[in-house]
């Protein structure tokens, strides 16, 4: 019965296009009210104690980190970069968006923030190019993606929390299947750029000018080798090196590239001050639902009703799979984080699965989410900064799609694709 008035409410209140944050609070309590004892105060009593978190005090520190380097003229340096080692290609200009989104991803640890900062510039650019309008806008989200899997990544320290697994090896594993999805996406827009003859951005490749942008952008390549040097080497822990980034950015902004005056920095403090406190208000009440989740021992009768149709692992994750793929549809990669891994993961640690392995497809497997109707946080930054509707998007967005969930099987069916690395860790 709790299962069924807690999703069900749910799910009415996502028709109904309440923000996520709001409606996990609101199923939440109709559920309480309606079903147990319990007394109302505990949602707000859980959303305050699981934010007191060490842990999770990275997340605003990497998002305002994020805003001062889009605002201080990193992300256009790393623009300048990519475009001087792939620009020349056919299609050129969307592969340097890819490549700029796998460079920003670096620095940034958010998928939206990513095609933000990237799509303002490269949008643009395709379509002075002749490039469809959607086409460039499909390509920029996808490669926003990225921005949550190559490290640092928010959903890989909310992860990190909720499963207890180290957020450092969470970090490591992210670097070979952001690069590989990288790679996929390129090589999908170079078959699309040339059925459709979109031309390169210039015509022969300039050792020099890559030489100039390389130079040029040295200060903001360095940020991601301080943040995972710094972490790696035991300096100092993932939520300090995110302080590191935030001070890294104000310096190199203001008296290096001497982009960040008093105005930018205002604008990038208010954006990462608006876009966290969404964000931990969501944290918040999505922690309540799974407090409540775990009372009532939802998660393990629903592991249990998974085990009970197979015991087939390959199977398992299969399905495991597919609901994270549609759940990503409707639901916030975070929300989603908090509320499904009590569940899942009992479930695929009882098949050996380790629990750095799945938290890396189930981010890829919700990142995909990022990229696909109804919910697509990436859609509809890509859609306001380019102009084009979402359904226009969503059409040039299936071959992107595929490439996503190609790459997602990969890995969870080839775990040293993401163990290697960590693996290298724990010996």
């Amino acid at each position: 019965m709790e299962i069924l008035v807690l999703f069900a409410t749910l799910i009415v209140l996502l028709t109904l296009s309440i923000p996520i944050g709001i409606a996990l609070g609101i199923a939440t309590a109709v559920t309480l009210l309606l079903t147990s004892n319990i007394p109302l105060i505990m949602i707000a009593q859980n959303a305050f104690a699981s934010l007191d978190s060490f842990p999770l005090m990275a997340i605003p520190f990497f998002m305002l980190a994020g805003s001062l380097m889009g605002y201080g003229g990193i992300s256009k340096r790393l623009l300048a970069l990519a475009d001087s080692m792939v620009g020349f290609i056919t299609g050129g200009l969307a592969m340097v968006t890819t490549l700029s989104c796998m460079f920003f991803a670096a620095i940034s640890g958010s998928g939206p923030a990513t095609v933000s900062a990237i799509g303002s510039f490269m949008i643009p650019a395709m379509r002075e190019k002749k490039y469809n309008g959607g086409f460039a806008a499909a390509i920029t989200a996808a490669a926003g993606s990225i921005g949550v899997i190559i490290p640092p990544s928010i959903p890989f320290v909310i992860y990190g929390v909720v499963s207890g697994a180290s957020v450092g090896e969470m970090f490591m594993a992210g670097i070979i299947p952001g690069i590989l999805i990288g790679i996929g996406l390129m090589l999908t827009s170079l078959i699309v750029a040339k059925k459709n003859k979109y031309a390169a951005g210039d015509a022969r490749p300039d050792f020099g000018r890559f030489l100039k942008a390389l130079k040029d952008s040295f200060w903001a390549l360095l940020v991601p080798v301080i943040i995972l040097g710094g972490i790696y080497g035991g300096i100092f822990t993932p939520t300090e090196a995110a302080v590191v980034a935030v001070v890294y950015a104000l310096l190199i902004g203001k008296f290096v590239y001497k982009e960040l005056d008093f105005r930018r920095t205002y604008e990038a403090f208010k954006e990462a001050a608006l876009i966290n406190g969404a964000t931990t208000f969501m944290i918040g009440l999505s922690m309540s639902f799974a407090s409540y989740l775990t009372m009532e021992q939802i998660p393990a009768q629903i592991a249990q009703s998974f085990l009970s149709y197979t015991d087939n692992k390959v199977i398992i994750l299969i399905l495991i799979n597919l609901f994270l793929l549609v759940v990503g549809c409707f639901v916030d990669n975070i929300s989603s984080m908090i509320i499904l891994t009590p569940i899942f993961l009992p479930v695929v640690t009882k098949y050996g699965v380790d629990p750095v392995h799945f938290g890396l497809f189930m981010t890829v497997a919700l990142a995909t989410g990022f990229v696909t109707p109804p919910y697509g946080a990436n859609l509809f930054v890509a859609s306001a900064v380019s102009g084009v509707n979402i359904e226009r998007i969503s059409k040039q967005m299936i071959p992107f799609i595929l490439v996503l969930i190609i790459c997602l099987y990969l890995f969870t069916f080839v775990p040293a694709i993401s163990m290697y690395l960590p693996g290298l860790l724990r010996h």
